[in-house]
């Protein structure tokens, strides 16, 4: 269960650096700052889903 926990907040980790990514190329190249935007969303996106499935099948795990 950790190794889901931990490919869980890796997502989180992503997201951080493609904002960072976005922010300083907002000047420069905007089309691949919107494009960074895009992958922070993506990842948030799968943080959250991963969280809500890792949470379903430790619940089903219990269960039984």
């Amino acid at each position: 269960m950790t190794f889901l926990k931990f490919f869980q907040y890796a997502y989180l980790v992503i997201a951080v650096l493609f904002l960072y990514e976005a922010v300083v190329a907002w000047n420069t190249d905007r089309n691949r700052a919107y494009m960074s935007i895009f992958f922070v969303v993506l990842a948030l996106f799968l943080f959250f889903f991963r969280r809500k499935f890792r949470k379903r099948f430790e619940d089903r795990s219990k269960q039984q």
